[in-house]
């Protein structure tokens, strides 16, 4: 599948991967800063964004999405950010198409299972009926009531879109998404990825606990795990200095 895409800057290239509910501009700002140092990449993943719909979602699907995207953009090997869902997409590129990649950064994402917990964003997100509004007003108060976080809310109406005049439309297959929840959340296979990999952690998330660091040390042995103490998941939004300092002295070094 051939994946939408933007692109900031010249030189190396540097591949961002999104993650859940998300697409390429929630990245945008931070690709303009990296773009002074390389070629940035901005990948909408399947079911997101700009790129296409399809009813498989998987691991596997997305990796290759990738892989055949950036044979589609003649690039051989490049840098990689992934964050949550594409940090797990980072980590099968790196298991089954490792050659693509030269180091790898992944953003709050371990390599276990997880239970389900997006129970309350996919009941806001269908509680929408969204067919029979016309402004992102109106979603915006009718998400009020199940998500008490602006933050969350705002990431969720950056998917809206004007499918015509008058009519909005989500920008994310929902429907698919919804039906995949269990393979989002799944596990990385077994199999050792050699690349230097940095995985960021924020301090106020529960994405990668310390009990969680030995399972990803034995997948990948060159990798070295940093915490960002005032950070949630959202760690490159929420300190963005940080952030931007620990992935330019991973990358550039």
């Amino acid at each position: 599948m051939k994946l939408f895409h933007k692109e900031f800057g010249s030189g190396k290239p540097l591949v961002i991967l999104h993650g859940l509910f998300g697409f390429s501009d929630n990245w945008q700002s931070h690709a303009k800063s990296l773009s002074s140092y390389y070629r940035v990449i901005l990948f909408d993943l399947r079911n997101h964004g700009r790129s296409p719909w399809d009813d498989s979602h998987t691991y596997m699907d997305m990796a290759t999405d990738v892989a055949e995207s950036l044979d589609q953009l003649s690039i051989d090997k490049a840098c990689f950010i992934g964050h949550s869902m594409g940090g797990k997409v980072l980590m099968h590129l790196g298991l089954n198409h490792g050659s693509y990649v030269e180091k790898m950064i992944v953003v709050d994402m371990g390599t276990k299972s997880y239970p389900l917990h997006h129970q309350d964003v996919i009941h806001a997100i269908q509680s929408v009926n969204i067919e029979n509004v016309n402004a992102r007003s109106q979603v915006h108060e009718m998400l009020k009531p199940l998500l008490t976080s602006e933050g969350l809310r705002q990431f969720l109406l950056k998917n809206l879109y004007w499918k015509e005049k008058g009519v909005l439309a989500w920008r994310m297959n929902v429907k698919t998404l919804v039906k995949n929840m269990e393979e989002v959340l799944s596990a990385l296979p077994d199999g050792e990825i050699i690349n230097e990999s940095l995985f960021i952690r924020g301090g106020l998330s529960n994405y990668i606990l310390d009990d969680d660091i030995d399972e990803i040390q034995n997948q990948f042995p060159n990798s070295k795990l940093i915490t960002i103490d005032g950070a949630g998941h959202w760690v490159h939004a929420e300190d963005s200095e940080a952030f931007l300092e620990a992935t330019l002295s991973f990358l550039l070094r």
